[in-house]
């Protein structure tokens, strides 16, 4: 039987689509996908993500743990820092993509993709060494991501704190709806926006009140849908799909969380080897010249030759056009590259364009 986060009824009072993902029955939609992502791209939207799982490290060790389990470079973290980054195994592939807070000088918080919690937490355990305790919180913790051009002014309607004084990966304690929490700003859709951690307990009243305002600044609770074509549009990699045990964060154009020079961690030897000798393979975006909507596991040729697969595709509803990012041979990355996708026994053409296909505009208080 799927779990359910601490919201579920609340969805289901929304009139809220319900599907089974990552072992979880979420809402894949509300009003509808497409009316959800441009309420995130215009105005904002509300999504429930506390089937997230969170990981505390506690002790005298934890930053010393983290920074052998993880690949970017936690010792630069600051309390209330934090930072994208990625659990991989001896040979480089990619476990997890995770944020890492550092909430104290000996307490970490790692927020964890769904699918993942369970692996993940036996995996940190399992390589936390001395020092430092392993404290799983994703059952009693709830987590929410306002976003769009509007959430920070929607927030300011349910908390007192200085929003505007977040900068972006950092995390406050603060109080929100009148119960306690901490506000990261950070999201998942190429918009500005917060994400709430809180206790499962009290989701539903500040669900509620953000709901709420919300509707009333034109926007919309979101589902997961809208999540997706919102992460893809900002050309943000989603684990399990773009990326996983099988390819390593150089293939998937995550270098620069990658910090070799920091010293031994899970998988140096191998992504150190891999960046000596050169990236064999690449995720690349791409533009679909013909129209057609690629998809995980369509063939990408070029020159009469498969080169690659599609990971991810979609129709962008910002944008209007086809989009999808893929893995291809290191000759056949560079942008304007001109390839073929095989969909459904077409080849369509299409052409290598530099990520994220869709960057926020710049907007004044007044606009």
């Amino acid at each position: 039987m799927a779990r359910r986060t601490p919201l579920y009824e609340r969805h289901r009072s929304l009139g809220a689509r319900i599907v089974e993902f990552a072992g979880w029955d979420m809402p894949v939609s509300y009003a509808g996908a497409l009316e959800e992502h441009r309420a995130v791209r215009e105005r904002c939207g509300l999504f429930d993500v506390s089937h997230m799982g969170e990981i505390e490290l506690r002790g005298g060790n934890a930053v010393v743990a983290c920074e052998r389990l993880t690949v970017n470079a936690v010792h630069r973290l600051r309390d209330g820092d934090g930072q994208y980054s990625l659990l991989c195994n001896e040979e480089g592939g990619v476990l997890d993509d995770l944020i890492v807070y550092r909430l104290q000088p000996d307490r970490l918080l790692l927020v964890v993709n769904a699918a993942n919690t369970s692996a993940d937490l036996a995996w940190v355990r399992a390589h936390a060494g001395v020092g430092v305790d392993v404290v799983d919180r994703s059952d009693e913790t709830a987590l929410l991501a306002l976003q769009g051009p509007a959430a920070e002014d929607v927030l300011h309607t349910v908390t007192a704190f200085d929003l505007g004084a977040i900068r972006p990966f950092t995390v406050h304690d603060a109080t929100v709806a009148g119960r306690p929490a901490m506000i990261a700003r950070t999201g998942y859709t190429g918009e500005d926006g917060f994400e709430i951690v809180l206790a499962a307990d009290d989701a539903g009243a500040v669900w509620d009140a953000l709901v709420a305002e919300v509707r009333r600044a034109g926007g919309h609770p979101c589902g997961l849908a809208a999540r997706d074509t919102l992460r893809l549009e900002a050309g943000l990699p989603l684990c399990g799909t773009d990326m996983d045990a099988t390819t390593t964060p150089l293939e998937a154009g995550l270098s620069w969380v990658v910090k070799l020079g920091k010293g031994e961690f899970i998988g140096r030897a191998a992504l150190q080897r891999q960046h000596e000798a050169g990236i064999p393979r690449r995720l690349v975006g791409f533009v679909m010249d013909d129209p057609g909507i690629p998809r995980h596991g369509h063939p990408v040729w070029a020159d009469d030759e498969e080169i690659g697969r599609v990971t991810s595709g979609t129709k962008s509803p910002t944008l209007g056009t086809f989009i999808g990012v893929g893995y291809v041979t290191r000759a056949h990355a560079a942008a304007r590259t001109p390839l073929a996708i095989d969909v459904r026994g077409r080849r369509l053409a299409a052409h290598v364009v530099d990520r994220p296909f869709y960057r926020r505009p710049r907007r004044t208080k007044e606009s």
